[in-house]
């Protein structure tokens, strides 16, 4: 089912954070669940690809894709040969899925074999997936995409044009039902093994960026931009 509102037409259930569901409480661990929405907004930003999850043929299928945000609105994009896509067009209200971002921060090394485990941050996003058939929409969200990937991109390449658009899809998830999860800190080991003869602690894990390689038939005239080299 198409949808045209605007992309600023839903917002969060509270002014600082989205209202707990019986879907975005944790059975385990609840005190590592957050809802703060500037929380989540940062998790999902430093994200380059979600997974999105449905029911297909009474299957569960997850998908690995790119997403960006506009304000309280996930967008994805994709051929509109897609499944998920075409079906998120024919069932009304729209296609119920589940969208879910980590990062892995550190390897937490314990003593015990059991109590092994990693740093992280999670956002999970349940709620009904629709087509975007608003031209205007369509170019902000696919815009989002570009940008999403690296910052100031989307005004330094070519807009796809008439024949592009026809070929791509664009659905929307709105955050109302969302959850974040975070892990910090080291091993909680077992007071009995404190004394144990291994090594315990973080194995830290970060992002970088190496050297930009440009493309084979670039024009070598064309020099680096510097929101990738802001990178």
């Amino acid at each position: 089912m198409s949808d045209t509102a605007s992309p600023q037409s839903t917002g969060p259930d509270t002014a600082a954070g989205y209202r707990p569901t019986e879907r975005t409480v944790p059975t385990r661990s609840r005190d590592r669940a957050a809802y703060d929405r500037e929380l989540v907004h940062s998790i999902l930003d430093e994200a380059y690809v979600c997974h999105l999850g449905f029911v297909r043929d009474g299957a569960p299928v997850v998908l690995p894709t790119l997403f960006g945000r506009v304000g309280e609105r996930l967008y994805v994009h994709g051929s509109t040969g897609s499944r998920p896509l075409r079906e998120t067009g024919r069932t009304d209200p729209g296609l119920p899925v589940c969208l879910t971002v980590t990062h892995v921060d550190g390897l937490v090394l314990a003593r015990s074999a059991f109590h092994h485990s990693i740093n992280y941050r999670s956002v999970v996003v349940h709620g009904i997936a629709r087509t975007v058939t608003d031209p205007q929409e369509r170019r902000t969200a696919l815009d989002a995409i570009v940008d999403h990937v690296v910052p100031g991109r989307s005004a330094d390449s070519r807009p796809a044009d008439e024949k592009e658009l026809a070929a791509t899809a664009v659905i929307r998830l709105d955050l109302q039902e969302v959850s974040a999860k975070i892990r910090t800190g080291g091993p909680n080991d077992e007071p009995r093994d404190l004394t144990l003869p291994h090594w315990a602690g973080v194995v830290p894990l970060a992002h970088g960026y190496a050297a930009p390689l440009p493309s084979d038939d670039l024009d070598p005239a064309i020099g680096v931009p510097g929101y990738i080299t802001a990178l």
